[in-house]
């Protein structure tokens, strides 16, 4: 009804001045029976009146339908009315329907092309620095150790380009059952020993008991342990030399905290460093900081569900602690 009365106020207006009009123009002419004229003033706002109502009447759906807000897309395919302008208006949606569905098809397909491009060159470009580091078993030191440093950074870069790539499908990239999480810990030690050995950070894995168990995506949960623990190393080293792992259990749920001694995070950037490309105070000091890493952490585990919580203090260290919603036992 208000878009109806907005729609047609000017008319009303129009109207009521084209009458006021016409009278004054009698007024000014010597005329003085207003009687008649009142009378034709009371008939031309009878049929104003009657006229108003047969049209919202008759176009009352085409009204209401453009005044709540549509809560789907297929919403604007539904008939409006059946006046010329309703009908106008929903060739007008279905066409625009029409169009928008094929530039998301565009879209989607340009985005999996991508998707599937990335994968495959990451997995290319991985093969020459896999050669590149055998090679570099024969080299003397330090030669040796300064080329597979490099090849390491390479790998970690490639994954985390991989599995950006990847995060537009992640619903589709699921894989859950029971992982024991202490396993998932002991892997990505194993897989990153070089890069503790290199920076003097050795980290230690504490267990309230044994065998504590989630449900939930090995692969993605290695990515975020990985991704904690490389920057727990990276902004520890030359001033701390330990990293704790510890694994417990809290008001029925797992949790799995990364604790370093380096750094810290200023509370200025605490808010902020799960935003993509930023990082920060601390990570301007570091040129291999790319902003990317937090971000794509907070956004796996949102799709996972955990909850990401952090405890730090600048000159003391920083907590990253992941709470496990899937606690199997």
């Amino acid at each position: 009804m208000k878009l109806f009365l907005k729609d047609h106020a000017l008319l009303v207006v129009v109207h009521c001045l084209q009458l006021l009009t016409i009278i004054t123009v009698y007024w000014l002419d010597g005329y003085r029976n207003l009687g008649p004229g009142l009378y034709g003033v009371f008939l031309s706002l009878f049929l104003l009146t009657g006229y108003l109502v047969y049209r919202y009447l008759s176009q009352r759906k085409f009204y209401q339908f453009l005044s709540k807000p549509l809560e789907s897309l297929e919403e604007s395919l539904h008939k409006s009315g059946n006046t010329p302008l309703a009908m106008a208006l929903d060739e007008l949606l279905k066409s625009q329907y029409k169009q928008y569905q094929q530039t998301i098809q565009s879209i989607t397909r340009n985005q999996e092309n991508h998707r599937l491009y990335m994968d495959r060159w990451v997995h290319q470009m991985k093969t020459p620095l896999s050669v590149i580091e055998f090679t570099a078993e024969s080299l003397d030191e330090p030669e040796s150790s300064n080329i597979r440093e490099e090849t390491e950074r390479m790998k970690f870069g490639l994954n985390t380009v991989l599995y950006m790539a990847r995060l537009r499908t992640i619903e589709e990239d699921f894989q859950v059952k029971a992982v024991e999480l202490v396993k998932v810990v002991q892997e990505v030690n194993k897989e990153n020993k070089r890069f503790y050995i290199r920076n003097e950070v050795y980290p230690q894995v504490e267990e309230s008991r044994e065998g504590i168990t989630v449900y939930t995506d090995e692969k993605w949960l290695y990515f975020i342990l990985s991704q904690l623990i490389n920057n727990g190393v990276k902004y520890s080293a030359g001033k701390s030399n330990r990293l704790i792992v510890s694994i417990d259990e809290r008001d029925g749920a797992a949790v799995l905290e990364v604790t370093d001694f380096g750094i810290g995070i200023p509370q200025t950037d605490v808010n902020r460093v799960f935003s993509a490309f930023y990082t920060g105070e601390s990570g301007r000091k570091y040129r291999e900081s790319t902003g990317m890493g937090l971000y794509l952490v907070k956004e796996i585990a949102n799709h996972l569900q955990y909850t990401i919580e952090i405890d730090t203090k600048v000159g003391s260290g920083t907590t990253f602690r992941i709470i496990f919603k899937s606690f199997a036992s």
